[in-house]
Order: structure tokens, then sequence, then C-alpha cells
């Protein structure tokens, strides 16, 4: 992912070295993750999670604003990290269009991935990325609407809770409705997915400019 900034990186060195040791979450074996290609004629997303502060979200939360969404675990070493710097990018290059988009970063690891350190997680880099979280039954639900695929994985004779997750990459593009829109690929150029996310952004007139939508939640 291109543009990445050293602070960026001291940040997330500082969260991986902090945070995933203090909970415990060393997995020998080595998550593998795959893209599908999405067609915006056969995805309907739906999703009905909570946020770290325990509220519910629903893909009808942020009315009038765009949903940038990724889906990943706190503990994965490579993928996820570049995902959410991505986002962090993104947001910069949105500029003043920025408040517009709300990324969100939904967790496979419910079982780790704790609502308290989930935020600590995604503030480290991003505050406006909001991790989401929920059941396994409404954590499968979400991830079947979006298409994505998720496993846990343990190495033979791995304690029980030691074990990685592989699963689907991608970020998924929403609109002021809730609509999906396009599947970008977390190689992409973050510098051309902001662009898309901008003209896409020029060419909604769903709703009258000062009126779009809820407020963030915080």
């Amino acid at each position: 992912m291109e543009g990445l900034r050293v602070p960026a990186l001291c940040a997330l060195c500082l969260t991986l070295c902090c945070v995933l040791p203090a909970m415990g979450q060393t997995a020998s074996a080595v998550p593998r993750h795959t893209e599908e290609p999405a067609e915006a004629t056969n995805l309907v997303p739906r999703y009905l999670l909570q946020d770290p502060r325990g509220r519910v979200v629903t893909q009808e939360s942020f009315r009038g604003r765009f949903q940038l969404i990724a889906f990943g675990f706190i503990s994965c070493p490579d993928v996820c990290p570049t995902t959410l710097l991505g986002f962090r990018n993104i947001i910069e290059a949105l500029g003043d269009k920025a408040g517009r988009l709300q990324p969100l970063f939904i967790t496979v690891d419910p079982e780790r991935d704790s609502a308290s350190v989930l935020r600590e997680y995604t503030s480290a880099f991003h505050p406006a990325i909001l991790g989401l979280r929920g059941s396994p039954e409404l954590l499968q639900r979400a991830a079947d609407s979006f298409r994505v695929r998720y496993e846990k994985v343990r190495e033979p004779g791995a304690a029980a809770d030691i074990y990685t997750m592989d699963h689907s990459t991608g970020m998924y593009l929403l609109d002021g409705d809730g609509r999906f829109l396009v599947k970008f690929s977390i190689n992409a150029p973050t510098q051309e997915i902001a662009a898309r996310i901008s003209a896409l952004m020029d060419a909604d007139h769903s709703r009258p400019p000062g009126r779009r939508g809820n407020a963030p939640l915080r």
C-alpha cells in the first residue's frame, strides 16, 4: 500500500508489540488470506453488530454517509494492519470529504478481540475507524452477506487458545443508503481508491447538502 508513513508504522509496531502479547494471542499457524471478486448486482450487505461501547450498529446506522468496510482480526500479522493503514491514508487523501466516510473494521475473531482492545487497536491507526464485533451467529450472517469467508486454524497439538484466522480480504464501499457500490483490493493504491470514492461522493445527490445522515458514533 502506497504512502505508508513512518509515524503510522511506529504506531502499528507499538500496538502489535504491546497490545497483542498482553492478550496472549500468539499463534503458531500462519493465516492465509484470499480475495474474491464481488459484483454489485448480487451483493446485498447486511449486518447487526456492536461497537466497542456496546451500541448496536447496522448498515443503516450511517444514513447519508459512505461506509468503507473490511473484515479481519487484531492478531493478524500483516494484511489487516496494512488494510487499516490504507484506511488512514484514504481518510487523509479525502481531505474535507473525509467526514462523509465511515471506515469500519469487523473482527472475525470476537472470541479474543474484546471491545476495549478492538477500540484501542483501531484508534492506533485513526480515530475515525470504528471496530465492530458480534456473536458468532451474527458475525456469520454479516460475513455471508458480504460473501466473506473466515475460518479458525490451529497447528496440530496446539492449545485451544493458540490459533489464527484465515479470511477473505478487500475493502467494501457502501453508499449513503447502505447499498454496495464497489470492492477495492487491498493492493490498490490508496490515492486511486480515495479518488474513486471522491468521485462517487460527487455523483451522489440522494440527500441535500448539509443534511447528510447521522452524526459519527464515538
